[in-house]
């Protein structure tokens, strides 16, 4: 079992190489609405690595086992390293269509709401629950944000890319 700090960790983690993925995608946009989604998007995931790098800091100090700690992160290198679930196994330079790179992004924002809904039973503080439903809630709105943009977008998403 993950303590809270590690588990705080991943999520962080997961904030950061979301975020730096959706920035590298901007410098391959050549569509402005497009970077300025990706733009959205990468300042979104920064706001939530701050929320949760934030609630980390919050964590008692005090029930912390450090060889446990050191343990733990350990195997949370491993398990992630610079990885952010389904966006590690993409090869970008393959991907040919726009719709094919929203739909990566969407399965990205999926994969991390079923995280924090995991998280979020780990959570006893009303206040921290309440935040990362807040954040869940910015997910699913990120969701909706791509989906949208297939449907406002139908020339750039018939084309190839760049984007």
């Amino acid at each position: 079992m993950f303590t809270a700090e590690e588990i705080l960790d991943m999520a962080i983690r997961i904030e950061r190489n979301g975020e730096q993925t959706y920035r590298d995608a901007i410098d391959k946009a050549a569509n402005p609405r497009m970077a300025s989604l990706l733009g959205w998007m990468a300042d979104e995931e920064k706001q939530h690595a701050d929320f949760f790098l934030n609630m980390k800091e919050n964590i008692d100090a005090a029930v912390s086992n450090p060889v446990a700690d050191a343990f733990g992160h350990e195997i949370l290198d491993k398990l992630l390293g610079n990885m952010s679930f389904s966006l590690e196994e993409v090869d970008f330079g393959k991907i040919e269509q726009v719709r094919e790179l929203i739909a990566v992004f969407i399965e990205f924002e999926e994969d991390t709401i079923l995280f924090y809904q995991m998280l979020e039973s780990f959570l006893q503080n009303d206040e921290a629950r309440r935040e990362l439903r807040r954040v869940i809630d910015e997910e699913n709105r990120h969701i909706r944000k791509l989906k949208d943009f297939l449907v406002s977008e139908p020339e750039l998403i018939r084309t190839g890319l760049p984007m």
